[in-house]
């Protein structure tokens, strides 16, 4: 088989070939219930994802929403990925840009960048669902002091792959002969990935490091165990087959890649290689050097009493 390509069908992965299961653990931010997948005691990356949180699903009622306040970033990628709802993002660089089910916003904090995410107004006066991933991609040592980015891919940007009962969004990366249009600075590979019950398919086998998430129904090992919603199952070796649980369809993410040179460190929410960076960017929002965002006054204050950096093998 072509290291890029997939397959339905075929033998399902045994336990033996599972690294790892991590269940998601419970947090909130800014007061919305989110599922904490990555970073993990014994996990802190699956190739260059290196951050996973999952948000909701969550009805918001009339008047409530999502206020995620300006905060910094430095030395990775953040991916947006909506199932339900809406986001208004707004950033340092001067974006503002409403994200979608189906829509990528892709933004890239290098040497710095502030953001924010909220409802927009026409959704929370009326009330709404909020269901979505955000994942966080650390960058190559080369690219983490570039200038930070931002760009924006709407539902028909991304490549769609339908196949004998799978169904694929390509958000990041490569399978089969489709590319997404999303400007990875390392390979990686991120797909919302839907299988019709029993339904199996072999994971790609060109990337270092694999893993799924389950977003809602079961995935089934060839013993018959089952992985629910909000566990994430880490491959010990790339090109294993998945298959959807017994009861029905399985709705997934796969995400992963080639390992990245070295050690990363991780603060709040800076990431780099460079403990010295991380201490700067510290100082630098603690004094407010940051640059701001456009029409945004509140931000997030740099927490006090946190731990010494984490080291991310």
């Amino acid at each position: 088989m072509d290291r890029s390509t997939f397959s339905v069908d075929g033998k399902p992965m045994s336990e033996s070939e599972i690294d790892i299961v991590i269940e998601g653990r419970r947090r909130s931010l800014a007061g919305f219930p989110v599922r904490r997948v990555l970073p993990f005691t014994r996990r802190r990356m699956v190739g260059p994802f290196v951050f996973l949180d999952e948000m909701g699903p969550h009805v918001l009622a009339p008047g409530q929403g999502l206020d995620v306040a300006p905060h910094p970033h430095i030395g990775l990628s953040t991916l947006t990925y909506l199932f339900s709802g809406e986001l208004l993002h707004r950033d340092s660089l001067g974006t503002v840009q409403s994200i979608r089910p189906g829509e990528v916003n892709w933004m890239t904090a290098g040497s710095g960048i502030v953001h924010s995410e909220r409802t927009p107004p026409a959704l929370r006066a009326q009330g709404h669902e909020l269901f979505g991933v955000q994942a966080w991609v650390a960058l190559p040592r080369e690219e983490e002091t570039r200038a930070p980015s931002f760009q924006h891919f709407g539902e028909g940007a991304i490549p769609h792959i339908r196949q004998d009962g799978v169904e694929i969004r390509l958000l990041l990366g490569e399978i089969e002969a489709a590319c997404s249009p999303v400007p990875s600075y390392s390979p990686a590979v991120y797909a919302d990935v839907t299988l019709a019950r029993l339904r199996g398919m072999a994971l790609p086998e060109r990337y270092e490091e694999i893993a799924v998430y389950v977003v809602g129904g079961e995935l089934l090992d060839e013993n018959g165990t089952t992985y629910g919603q909000g566990n994430l199952v880490v491959f010990g070796s790339p090109g294993q087959t998945i298959r959807a649980g017994m009861s029905g369809p399985l709705r997934a993410l796969i995400l992963g890649g080639d390992r990245l040179e070295g050690k990363r460190y991780i603060d709040w929410n800076f990431v780099n290689s460079s403990k010295e960076r991380i201490a700067r960017a510290r100082a630098d929002w603690a004094s407010q050097r940051f640059p701001p965002v456009p029409g945004e006054t509140e931000f997030i204050p740099l927490p006090k009493g946190l731990s010494p950096v984490v080291d991310y093998p």
